[in-house]
């Protein structure tokens, strides 16, 4: 499986690097709130694993996603958290969580959370700030940590997908 993931990534980037050189794209600005459609100046697309859920795909869509979002990370924690991190079709990351999980009720800004602007760290967990209150929330495949502004982190592990 992993194989054939990379085999699509490869190509896909060799795609875009094509598309880059013959000018085929359009460039177009982007700012910190609205996701980049610019493919040739975009982050580098990651290896994917089926669709976000349609919840995610309607929120990332309300913030001009481009495309369908498709899953890079998922993680169930010990707390019942369901979280996903998914990419839009010009490698614009989002981040989705639901209290209870995927089939607990979502109720955006009570139960569920969507952020945009994630970015992918050096250790290869992917990050993003809340920019109403500052809480920053790291994840990787082994834990999702919330930072609320001057307080301990929160480390919630992971114990599935």
């Amino acid at each position: 499986m992993l194989t054939i993931l990379a085999m699509i990534g490869g190509y896909l980037l060799n795609q875009r690097q094509k598309d880059s050189a013959s000018g085929s794209e359009s460039g177009s600005s982007s700012s910190a709130t609205t996701p980049s459609t610019d493919v040739s100046s975009g982050p580098p697309l990651l290896a994917t694993e089926g669709t976000c859920t349609w919840h995610t795909q309607e929120m990332a869509r309300d913030v001009g996603a481009v495309g369908t979002l498709s899953q890079v990370l998922r993680i169930t924690t010990d707390r019942g958290s369901a979280v996903w991190i998914c990419q839009d079709e010009v490698g614009n990351l989002y981040y989705h969580a639901n209290k209870g999980g995927a089939d607990a009720k979502w109720v955006e800004g009570q139960t569920a959370l969507f952020l945009s602007g994630v970015e992918r760290q050096p250790n290869g967990s992917f990050q993003v700030t809340a920019r109403w209150d500052g809480t920053t929330f790291n994840v990787n495949s082994d834990r999702l940590q919330v930072t609320k502004k001057n307080t301990t982190p929160r480390v919630e592990k992971a114990v599935g997908g």
